[in-house]
């Protein structure tokens, strides 16, 4: 039986995903995205679920980019069906109702870091190097980077990122708001652990709720936005989260969600 190309661990309801291809950097091809639907369509099913993590194995490389291998070879028809089926597995990621987290560890290149800008924040370690780079061969990205990087980053720096092709280390990209946090690479794991117990720690009703109201209300004018967070803080009071999370307070011990 072949290795599997998209790796699952589940602690809790918090679940891992590893990009299960090293020697070939992590690259997205087909396969990899096909098998990621696949796993997103398990994920979508599961009441249980507070969170997910999304990583590359190894230590040299998140997701290097998509497979330039495969891609050569390609005519716009098939270019078009592959970054659709590409566009439509980030997609499903990036509408996950639990927050999602990319721990990125050495190249985010190209796909790999149009994968890391569907996700709700990353974490990088201080080798990571970030980067969109298609136009050094004669494309742009296809998987979302001219529309996901300018609602990060601003659209200046994502003109300069797409335009030049130049890469930026993780300090650089926690300076633009690429990332959210850099640590050494020997403590990326224990980070990964630390998150993993405090996502699952906290009232999984109130996150999806707190996700939904960031990510909806970002597409609204802010009096609509605000009555959606109302209308959702509204709903966490109607289940017993909330009185759990109050009384826990009130009592002074832990909450049991």
């Amino acid at each position: 039986m072949s290795e599997k190309l998209i790796e699952v661990v589940d602690n809790a309801g918090v679940v891992r995903l590893t990009i299960n291809r090293p020697k070939a950097l992590n690259a997205l091809n087909s396969a990899v995205l096909t098998e990621l639907e696949a796993v997103l369509t398990e994920l979508e099913q599961r009441n249980d679920l507070r969170a997910v993590l999304i990583t590359g194995a190894g230590e040299k490389s998140f997701v290097a980019g998509a497979d330039i291998t495969e891609m050569r070879e390609k005519t716009p028809e098939e270019a078009r069906t592959f970054a659709s089926q590409a566009l439509r597995a980030i997609k499903r990621l990036e509408a996950l109702p639990v927050p999602v987290v990319a721990l990125v560890n050495g190249f985010c290149l190209g796909g790999g870091c149009e994968l890391a800008l569907a996700c709700d924040w990353a974490v990088a370690s201080d080798n990571a190097i970030f980067g969109q780079p298609e136009v050094l061969l004669g494309v742009i990205p296809g998987f979302g980077g001219t529309q996901r990087l300018p609602r990060r980053v601003g659209p200046a720096m994502a003109i300069d990122l797409v335009t030049t092709g130049r890469k930026i280390d993780a300090q650089e990209a926690l300076r633009i708001g690429l990332v959210n946090r850099v640590m050494p690479q020997a403590e990326l794991e224990a980070y990964a652990e630390e998150l993993t117990q405090q996502l699952a720690g906290n009232g999984p009703l109130a996150v999806r709720a707190a996700k939904q109201a960031v990510h909806d209300g970002m597409d609204q004018d802010l009096d609509s936005a605000l009555a959606l967070e109302t209308a959702l803080f509204a709903f966490c009071f109607a289940g017993e989260e909330q009185k759990e999370g109050m009384s826990a307070f009130v009592e002074k011990r832990k909450p049991n969600f």
